[in-house]
């Protein structure tokens, strides 16, 4: 029995490292060591069963609107600040893909300010079958009293909303803002000129 166990544990050593040299040669055919070392840092699919990955839950503000444009881009002339990108998924916690939810976005104007007298920096879109979504817009500048933050409310049919905030990393305000919460911070990528957010939002669906 020790023998065939020996045996057994070496062909399982022998066919992995066939298949790690196989796998190495093909990586070189197919564009060298750079795709070999992208294929192993590849991250492992996120455990969706968690309910600690669902998406918290905050306050909606002072200054939501109702009936914001239908757009995917925020950018109108005028409108001054950083450019951004935010993006991301809408999923179960079985990371099924939520296709067709409805999200709103609001935030301030780049030096703190809301428009609440029109919809500029207003607008809503719907997540695509994949359940991803895109938007264009500024970095929100800092409303007194609180940290940089966009609103966000997602709505799927026939389910309660989710009303949320997104935040930003390493902002010194983030520590005295009073419902800052690290779960709801974006990954923030990019150059200066041209930043990117990825934000994935992860509803309880039953």
């Amino acid at each position: 029995m020790k023998l065939a166990n020996d045996f057994s544990l070496t062909r399982r050593g022998f066919l992995a490292a066939s298949l790690i040299v196989s796998d190495i040669l093909f990586n070189r055919r197919a564009g060298g060591l750079d795709a070999l070392a992208a294929t192993v840092g590849t991250e492992p699919t996120p455990a969706c069963a968690d309910t600690d990955d669902i998406t918290p839950p905050q306050t909606a503000g002072p200054f939501f609107k109702p009936r914001s444009p239908d757009r995917k881009s925020l950018l109108e002339p005028g409108i001054q600040g950083t450019r951004i990108v935010l993006e991301g998924n809408i999923r179960s916690t079985k990371c099924r893909p939520v296709q067709g939810a409805l999200l709103d976005f609001w935030q301030a104007d780049g030096s703190g300010v809301y428009d609440n007298a029109g919809y500029r920096l207003r607008g809503h879109q719907f997540a695509d079958a994949a359940g991803r979504y895109r938007l264009e817009t500024i970095v929100p500048g800092v409303y007194p009293g609180r940290t940089r933050h966009f609103h966000v409310r997602v709505q799927v049919p026939n389910r309660p909303a989710l009303t949320t905030q997104l935040y930003f990393p390493g902002e010194p305000e983030n520590k005295k803002d009073f419902i800052f919460n690290a779960k709801l911070v974006v990954a923030v990528g990019g150059a200066a000129g041209a930043r990117t957010a990825n934000f994935d939002f992860v509803l309880d669906l039953g």
